[in-house]
This record gives C-alpha cells, structure tokens and sequence, in this order.
C-alpha cells in the first residue's frame, strides 16, 4: 500500500508542479476559490447606478440591486471600484417588475402571485473585449394571493435580487 501511495506521489506532483508552471507562464486566469475568473491585468470595475426603466417602479429596487451588486464584487474579487475609467463596467437597467398570477383555484381565482423582475445588463471589459455581452437577467417569487404585494413586497425584492445578482455574478467573473 505505501508503495503504490510512493507512487502515486512521484507521478502526480511534478504533474501538478508542471501545470501550475506553465499555468503562470503563460499567464492564464487567476482562479480564486470564491469562484472567480479574472485575469491578472483586470483590476478596476466600474458599477453604474442602476436605471429603472419598468413601468411599474418600485422607488428602492435600484438603489437596492446596485448596492447588493457593489458589495457582491467587493467582498467576492480583489477588483478596486472605481467610479469612471475601469477595466470592467457593469451597467445593469432594469426593464421590467410585473405580479402575475400562477397558480388559480378551480372557482378562477389566482391562489399564487409572482413577482418577477427582469434586468437587462452590458458588460464591457476593456482589457479583453471578447468578453463583452448585453444579457437580460429574471428572477422571481411566488407568494399567497391572499396576501397584498405591499406585505411582501420588500422581503421578495430582497431574495430576488440576491438571485440576479448571482446570475450577473457569475456571468462576468465566474464565466459560468
């Protein structure tokens, strides 16, 4: 058993050291264990304030979708905000904030409403324009019809824009 742990070893360490070599000789991504992508020479980004361009508006949800984006970064890269002239700009509107109904009883009454905001985003890296997209980006909850939309409508802002604001995450620095 030590043997083939001995090895095991002898084969797989210069593997390792071989590609962690050549990996930083040729200047690959910078992999961080908080999932990030970012190559070496990016180190500014650019957060826009939000627009909110819905026809229906919510007065907090772009203030609130900007700051969630702000300390996402900040707490996530190494990248310095920066307020004009960054390596990566995000510039996120957002387009839409509509309530549906989901779910309807058999007398035809909605018995689920959902809450679904749309946000349209353009990402621009200077440093590596092949990277640059406009994607737009939903999320959504459903609550109790019999509630009113003013009851619940901060603790679902707050849940839904924690999941666009993975999404665009992970859109620009995860490259997922």
């Amino acid at each position: 058993m030590r043997d083939t742990m001995k090895r095991i070893y002898k084969i797989l360490l210069p593997l390792i050291v071989f590609f962690a070599t050549t990996c930083m000789a040729t200047g690959c991504w910078i992999y961080s264990f908080s999932g990030t992508s970012i190559q070496p020479d990016v180190k500014t980004i650019c957060i826009e304030p939000v627009q909110n361009r819905a026809l229906k508006i919510n007065p907090s949800l772009a203030n609130s979708l900007y700051e969630a984006l702000a300390d996402k970064y900040r707490k996530l890269t190494k990248l310095e905000q920066v307020d004009d002239a960054g390596d990566l700009y995000v510039l996120a509107t957002i387009e839409g904030y509509d309530v549906s109904p989901t779910a309807v009883t058999a007398d035809e009454v909605a018995a689920k409403n959902r809450l679904t905001v749309s946000v349209k985003v353009k990402f621009v890296n200077e440093k590596h324009p092949e990277e640059n997209f406009e994607k737009n980006f939903a999320g959504y909850e459903d609550y109790d019809s019999q509630r009113s939309l003013d009851e619940v409508e901060a603790a679902l802002c707050d849940t839904i824009i924690e999941k666009i604001v993975e999404d665009i995450f992970n859109a620009t620095v995860a490259n997922w």
